[in-house]
């Protein structure tokens, strides 16, 4: 672990970094071990207490898209969560990616060195495609910002944004499509509104994004540090008790580049994604109360 942290200290400027989040390669079973396993497994244990079902519907072996509705900010917890739940029951070696925002790698350093350690990898169809070919497991969040900063009130809502690459990308490469729901980590700060289409007026009239960004969500929450925050700034989780449930398996009736390229098939294969999340999350806060 010490040789491992001296190597991030050492990484190169950001602008420089060599984990760019387009290589496969850059995943390292060891680390995830060996420096992110122990941590994640207070967390789970201890922090959030975390509950799961569900895990009899994931396949032992092949291709698949682990599709989610993450929760509770930049910190988003379930998402570590369910990643050392999967590494605790399948081990670190069974080819496991993760997508993430280009951001992470053009602005954090450090973070994308511990990022694509972990098997995160650059959020583009093109990368997508080649994890799901050498048949390993692909997880995506196609909410992003909108999801983990949706507003208390709808914390029991699924939001993906209307996001329908992985849909393509899923009939494309014939993979089956695994939704996973929880609730719990929406706690872990309270967003009360999203101002977004207030600044978006004032952007149309001229005023400029963090870094260039235009980040979709401009929140107003309490939470961790900050107290008060404004825009979409990193958090620290409250304590919350966490429980993910992994839903059954879809496989749509079409696949190949034909049912990709049909619009039409394409936003019904969404609608049935969302309606059959929103379905099991209902389920799941009727269950747990």
């Amino acid at each position: 672990m010490l040789n491992f942290f001296q190597q991030l200290l050492n990484a190169p400027h950001p602008g420089l970094h060599k984990y760019d989040g387009w290589s496969l390669t850059d995943r390292d079973p060891q680390a995830i071990r060996e420096v992110f396993m122990p941590v994640w497994q207070w967390l789970y244990q201890h922090y959030f207490q975390v509950t799961t079902d569900g895990w009899e519907h994931v396949p032992s072996q092949g291709r698949l898209l682990v599709v989610g509705s993450h929760n509770g900010g930049l910190a988003a917890p379930d998402m570590f969560m369910l990643m050392y739940d999967w590494f605790a029951r399948y081990g670190t070696e069974r080819p496991a990616y993760g997508l993430a925002h280009p951001s992470v790698w053009k602005y954090f350093g450090a973070t994308a060195t511990l990022a694509a350690r972990a098997g995160a990898i650059v959020a583009h169809p093109k990368m997508a495609m080649a994890a799901l070919q050498k048949e390993a497991v692909v997880l995506v969040y196609p909410g992003g910002a909108e999801d983990v900063f949706r507003p208390h009130s709808q914390r029991h809502q699924i939001q993906l944004a209307g996001r329908k690459g992985f849909i393509k990308v899923a009939l494309r490469e014939h993979a089956p499509i695994v939704p996973v729901v929880s609730i719990g980590a929406h706690d872990g700060l309270i967003v009360i509104s999203d101002i977004y289409p207030l600044l978006a007026q004032l952007h149309d009239r001229g005023m400029p994004w963090l870094f260039g960004i235009d980040p979709n969500v401009f929140p107003i929450y309490l939470g961790l540090p900050w107290g008060v925050a404004f825009g979409p700034l990193p958090n620290l989780p409250l304590p919350t008790q966490i429980h993910i449930r992994i839903c059954k398996p879809i496989e749509f009736d079409r696949s190949g580049r034909s049912a990709a390229n049909d619009r039409d098939y394409v936003d019904a294969c969404y609608d049935l994604i969302e309606q059959q999340m929103q379905a099991e999350l209902d389920r799941l806060v009727l269950e747990r109360g």
